[in-house]
């Protein structure tokens, strides 16, 4: 079954809006796991608007489910990364003021500098994963860089989700084929929620995980957030 990790960048973000400690960020990671999230998800950046470096810290002495830091690889990031020793490391092409990721990789652009970072995690036993669009040039250079799996940019199947399920996952399809071919891990995030995981998870080859945060998190303020979880885990079911 394909694994949930929720993302609580949100939370984090709901919290930093007042300052203090309301809502509690590694509360709610501990309780996220409780009520069934089989990963937690995290992406601090620079000026930690949301995540804050510490958040990490503490969250990761906290669980035991698998744990997955996202971010733009800079020195600082690096260094956290190998401060904290993550499950996974998902590397994404995001510049400091970017509101939310919005691109893949450019595989081929950054092969060196990828293949130095993904060398760099995996001498310390740590799972990397490349945020990658459908591409599947960018995916075969996505090999290259020696990762271990790559994670689809899915906002473009969300947006076009409601018009033509079809249309909108066909190249998603191709990618998810050209990373199993090519023995990459495929896991999958971004605008993923009730109305579209379904589809995507039960046509995708080899989907491993998909990380949710925003749609979530949102969903929770409605129905309880041990009950949204649940929600999304039949989803994948």
């Amino acid at each position: 079954m394909t694994r949930l990790s929720v993302n609580i960048n949100k939370i984090a973000t709901l919290r930093n809006a007042r300052g203090g400690n309301i809502p509690n960020v590694l509360q709610a990671a501990m309780d996220c796991e409780r009520f069934g999230a089989q990963g937690i998800t995290v992406h601090p950046r620079p000026d930690e608007r949301h995540i804050r470096y510490q958040d990490v810290r503490e969250i990761k002495q906290a669980i035991k489910t698998e744990f997955n830091v996202e971010g733009n690889p800079t020195r600082n990031f690096i260094d956290l990364v190998l401060e904290v020793k993550p499950d996974q490391v998902t590397l994404v092409p995001d510049p400091p003021g970017a509101i939310t990721s919005n691109a893949g990789w450019n595989t081929i652009k950054n092969l060196d500098f990828l293949k130095k970072v993904v060398g760099i995690f995996h001498e310390n036993g740590i799972r990397t994963s490349i945020f990658m669009e459908t591409d599947l040039e960018m995916i075969a250079y996505a090999q290259a860089t020696g990762t271990d799996r790559i994670e689809l940019y899915t906002e473009d199947y969300a947006r076009r989700f409601p018009e033509n399920p079809a249309v909108a996952i066909a190249p998603y399809v191709k990618a998810a084929e050209k990373a199993v071919e090519l023995g990459l891990g495929v896991n999958a995030g971004h605008d993923l929620n009730l109305q579209n995981l379904r589809y995507f998870a039960s046509r995708i080859p080899g989907l491993l995980e998909v990380s949710i945060g925003h749609a979530l998190i949102s969903d929770a303020l409605y129905y309880g957030l041990e009950n949204t979880i649940q929600m999304y885990l039949k989803q994948l079911t």
